[in-house]
């Protein structure tokens, strides 16, 4: 069964084009089941039938697996079936007819747009902070976890890119994988926009506006030669020691900040969100959010409409003398 395994990722990878995340994902998943086939009596896969499958979702589903992974399973479960079945290892598309049980969404958390202000300002309120510099705004309520030590250059330059990461992820709504896959080249300057490549090797073209165009001019200007060294390539945003700046350590700097600026926990994706919501409350086109976010279905953005009628009927509760 090894050998279908390994076929199947190379399937999904070069044929169906998934990035690696969802190769990583489907294949863990395929692993599962055919064990549990394994341990059914199955010997090859032309062995494993609807029966087998249905078995192995109710088992997860009563030790107590979250309806998103039953669904992404499921999905797996097909997804194999099919390809199998064309391959010749399958007499039929055994899972077929499997339903998929429906993920349950909950309401992305946002920031409200002042919570975001503050969030951009707090890279800037730290470096005045350490050097002692009147502060125009608020001060942080506690140390940023995540700022570098120090007051030289490398620390210096470390806040110019928080300060860039922070704008480009509120600015353009991309995903953290997308901001850290960036380079250099992929910024107009004259035209705003940052060429993404998304989900499915799907390319993009995404608008910034002027506050994040001050924040990559300071960083690309003073903060990326000061960082950048042999292994740092093309890539727009550097780690502390010059090679490309890793999602990991982006998602703690924006959870440090967060922090220290006393908001909500907030994430690359939660400004993703926020981004998504605040363009709609705006009066933003739902398929131009679609758009700019790369969503491949309109069903993943109107998650967003929801989010703004939340707030709006909050609103209405408390101000509507009979609400």
């Amino acid at each position: 069964m090894r050998e279908a395994v390994d076929a199947f990722a190379d399937h999904l990878a070069r044929v169906r084009n998934r990035s690696a995340h969802t190769v990583r994902a489907y294949v863990g998943d395929l692993v599962f089941l055919l064990d549990h086939a394994a341990r059914m009596g199955c010997a090859e896969v032309a062995d494993l039938d609807l029966g087998v499958v249905r078995s192995w979702l109710a088992r997860q589903r009563t030790t107590g697996a979250a309806r998103t992974t039953m669904a992404r399973r499921a999905a797996a479960a097909r997804a194999f079936s099919a390809w199998a079945h064309r391959a010749g290892l399958l007499p039929t598309d055994v899972a077929a007819p499997l339903a998929s049980p429906r993920a349950h969404r909950e309401l992305p958390t946002v920031l409200r747009a002042d919570q975001a202000a503050t969030l951009m300002q707090a890279p800037a309120l730290v470096e005045d902070a350490r050097s002692g510099a009147p502060p125009e705004g608020p001060r942080p309520s506690r140390i940023c976890p995540t700022a570098p030590v120090g007051s030289g250059q490398g620390a210096h330059a470390v806040l110019l890119r928080d300060r860039v990461l922070l704008e480009l992820l509120y600015a353009t709504g991309v995903r953290i994988s997308e901001a850290c896959g960036l380079d250099t080249a992929d910024v107009d300057h004259g035209r705003r926009v940052v060429r993404v490549l998304g989900k499915g090797s799907r390319e993009r073209s995404v608008p910034y506006g002027v506050p994040a165009q001050r924040a990559l001019d300071e960083w690309l200007r003073v903060g990326r030669p000061a960082l950048a060294g042999p292994g740092s390539g093309d890539a727009l945003l550097l780690g502390a020691r010059g090679g490309r700046l890793h999602p990991t350590a982006a998602r703690r700097v924006v959870a440090g900040y967060a922090e220290a600026a006393g908001l909500p926990r907030t994430t690359p994706h939660g400004l993703r969100h926020s981004a998504a919501t605040h363009l709609l409350e705006g009066g933003a086109d739902l398929r131009a959010v679609q758009e700019l976010l790369g969503h491949s279905s309109l069903g993943s953005t109107q998650i967003y409409t929801h989010v703004s009628v939340e707030r709006l009927r909050a609103a209405y509760r408390q101000a509507h003398p009979r609400a």
